[in-house]
Parts: structure tokens; C-alpha cells; sequence
């Protein structure tokens, strides 16, 4: 696991990192650095939750994404096409095909055709996938409150909705570059 960041606290006591900020300046040429600090900062926390979501699923057989598709099959018992997953994952259809496939090998997921389009095929999780979910569950809860220790409801509140505010934005902009 990495070391821990070098962090330091400005005059209105919130974090920064001062090797990010001296880099960014020099990149920035006298330029405002604060949103190419936050994205430097938004960059590390990601890496932060990705070491500790990969640390607790590589310790039980899966990969982030497979958790990802098995949590999604979790929440119903009508399964749900590749297609959909798919757009509801945000990755390609090709990728969750992949995550399937570990899942099925694992035992934690099976495809059945799917009863309303006979071209169509549903995955759906099996009751082993449940019962790691279940055991997975707990661990993941403890993790995540230890992970934010320390925030109010609101700051955590507040935290998910300005990364969503980024992911619109990149959405936004995207279209936009598209256009062009």
C-alpha cells in the first residue's frame, strides 16, 4: 500500500498537499492553481477508495468491477440484461460480459434466457452471490465508517454531490468536445 500523502494545512486550516501545489504552480505559470488542486485531490481520494475496495475484494476472489455487477444483481430477483448493467455500471456492454463471466465461474451469477425476448439473455444473481454479499456487507460498512471518520452527515452529503456535480460537468463538456 502507498505511503501516506505529505498533507499541510493552509490559513483557513483545510488540507492541501504541498508537493501537488508546488507542482501545479509551476504548471499553472502564475495562474490560480485551486481547481487543478482539487482535481489533483479528487484524483487521490479516488486512488484512496479504489486501494481499500480492491484490498477487500481481491482478499474474497473478485475484482471492484465484478462487485460492482454483483451488488446490481443484489437488488432484484428478475435479473437483468448485459445491456443494462451495462449502462447502469457506466461501462461497455463488452466489459460486463467479461465481469459475468467471472461471476458465473465463481458461482455467484447465471445467465436464463430471458422470458419476454427469446434473443435476449438475463443474469441473475444466485443465492452463493447473496450469501457473499451478505458476508461482504458488514466488512465494507465498517470500512466506509472508518474511512469517514469524522464527517457529519452533511459534510458526506455535500462530498457526493459535488462529485457529481464533476461528473456532470465532464458529461457536459464532453458533448460539447463532440460537437466541435
Amino acid at each position: 500500500m502507498n505511503d501516506v500523502p505529505n498533507l499541510a494545512r493552509d490559513p483557513d486550516d483545510l488540507l492541501y498537499s504541498p508537493e501537488a501545489r508546488s507542482a501545479l504552480a509551476g504548471f499553472a505559470l502564475g495562474e490560480d492553481t485551486s481547481a487543478l488542486e482539487a482535481a489533483a485531490a479528487v484524483r487521490a481520494a479516488a486512488r484512496s477508495l479504489e486501494q481499500l475496495r480492491a484490498r477487500g475484494t481481491d482478499s474474497r476472489g473478485l475484482s471492484p468491477g465484478a462487485l460492482d455487477i454483483l451488488m446490481r444483481l443484489g437488488t432484484g430477483d428478475a435479473g437483468s440484461n448485459v445491456k443494462d448493467l451495462a449502462a447502469s455500471a457506466g461501462v461497455s456492454s463488452r466489459n460486463v460480459t467479461g465481469l459475468v463471466d467471472t461471476l458465473e465461474r465463481a458461482g455467484l451469477a447465471v445467465r436464463a434466457p430471458d422470458p419476454r425476448d427469446r434473443r435476449s439473455v438475463l443474469v441473475r444473481i444466485t443465492p452463493d452471490g447473496r450469501t457473499w454479499l451478505e458476508e461482504f456487507r458488514r466488512p465494507s460498512q465498517l470500512a466506509m465508517a472508518a474511512l469517514f471518520r469524522g464527517f457529519t452527515a452533511a459534510e458526506t452529503t455535500r462530498l457526493r454531490h459535488l462529485c457529481l456535480r464533476l461528473v456532470e460537468n465532464q458529461h457536459h463538456l464532453a458533448r460539447y468536445l463532440e460537437d466541435r
